[in-house]
């Protein structure tokens, strides 16, 4: 099949039975609507804004819309205000495994950060003991419906916190029991990496896995201060690496969209006189993978539209870019969503959704043979299914 007759027999179908790969999804924001309510009436939670699972659904998506990341983060109140015990957040990891699953999904790293669900006196370790137990219980359960699934976790420390190294050291206390590697997260701006040093430090000691948050919000010093000072083997989000990419003698964010949605095939084709700066060309060299989340960066404004956003350019390029979801609840998406979403309005092929697929695995927290072998005997095979049937 060639990549042109591709593009038209994609059909949401046929990508929804795809094997897909994710690296970047936060476990407080994909919780089913429906449970946020039944959670908050179980823990008397009262501050929810919506009684029903449809109104709801809609506020997180209305207020995710704003175009900030500072006011899409306050949606998280919510979710994380009724995952205070561990009922509730076993609950949401079982979910969590199980929609993943749902969706194709093959293999997860979701992450969470610890400190955000102790306001009722769990421990920290009670909360990665409740995730990891709902991650196990939701991957069994998936595996007798005949969709298996690896599920894996990542502690994520907040930047403008003080736990990260505590964090840290729980991240490697866990390490061989289902907790895969460390993340910080929240708004960039004034909270660089660097102020979490001590933590990543720490990691690198240990042989430990991470990746930070950088480049979403927040331009190039983000991405620089996590590779250069910190040390990051992935960049959440990284989209911000096009500030160092010039087209045709014009720095990228001077491209209007259409410039924009134009150049991926202008790549490809060689017509494109594109340059890299010294920090996008050493990401590149190096594979730094790129956690990308399409339909969530259209909500925090940090791309234009799908048919422009920056994953098609940096992918025809050469970038490790991964393709993920970040927060199922509040960009109301999943895999299959953000991959429809691309082949409909940027011109995705088949080739194009397993490259992404594959280079997810590829850098992946997991060891190298559980990483090949599921590239060699899951992902592989499937798309050579998919070409045949076109």
């Amino acid at each position: 099949m060639s990549d042109e007759t591709t593009k038209s027999t994609l059909s949401e179908d046929v990508i929804a039975r795809l094997p897909k790969v994710v690296l970047h999804d936060h476990l407080d924001g994909g919780v089913r609507p429906a449970t946020v309510l039944e959670l908050a009436r179980e823990t008397d939670y009262d501050a929810l804004p919506a009684a029903d699972e449809a109104s709801l659904a809609a506020w997180f998506r209305d207020s995710a819309d704003s175009g900030s990341l500072e006011r899409y983060l306050e949606t998280f109140a919510h979710t994380v205000g009724v995952m205070q015990t561990r009922e509730a957040i076993e609950r949401v990891a079982r979910e969590c495994a199980l929609d993943h699953a749902n969706d194709g999904v093959v293999y997860a790293e979701v992450r969470f950060a610890p400190e955000l669900h102790i306001e009722q006196g769990l421990g920290l370790d009670e909360v990665v003991d409740a995730v990891l137990a709902g991650f196990e219980a939701g991957a069994r359960e998936s595996e007798s419906q005949g969709r298996p699934i690896v599920m894996r976790a990542l502690l994520t420390a907040m930047r403008h916190a003080a736990k990260s190294v505590e964090i840290a050291e729980l991240a490697v206390a866990y390490r061989d029991k289902g907790v895969v590697g460390f993340d910080i997260a929240g708004a960039e701006a004034g909270f660089p990496p660097t102020h979490h040093l001590d933590a990543f430090e720490y990691l690198r000691r240990e042989n430990a896995h991470f990746t930070i948050h950088a480049g979403e919000a927040f331009g190039l010093p983000s991405i620089w201060e996590a590779i250069q000072y910190c040390g990051a083997e992935r960049l959440g989000h990284g989209v911000r690496i096009t500030d160092d990419i010039s087209v045709d003698g014009v720095e990228y964010g001077e491209l209007d969209e259409p410039a924009r949605a134009a150049l991926p095939a202008r790549v490809r084709a060689g017509e494109a006189d594109v340059r890299l700066g010294r920090l996008a060309a050493f990401v590149r060299d190096r594979r730094i993978a790129l956690e990308v989340c399409p339909l969530s960066n259209l909500q925090t404004g940090a791309a234009l539209s799908l048919r422009s956003h920056p994953i098609s350019m940096l992918l025809a390029l050469g970038f490790r870019v991964a393709l993920s979801t970040d927060n199922r609840l509040m960009s109301d998406t999943s895999m299959t969503k953000e991959m429809t979403g691309l082949v409909r309005e940027a011109g995705w092929t088949l080739a194009d959704l397993e490259k992404v697929t594959v280079n997810a695995m590829k850098s992946a927290f997991v060891g190298f043979d559980e990483r090949l072998d599921i590239i060699m005997t899951v992902i592989k095979p499937a798309y050579a299914v998919a070409r045949g049937q076109g």
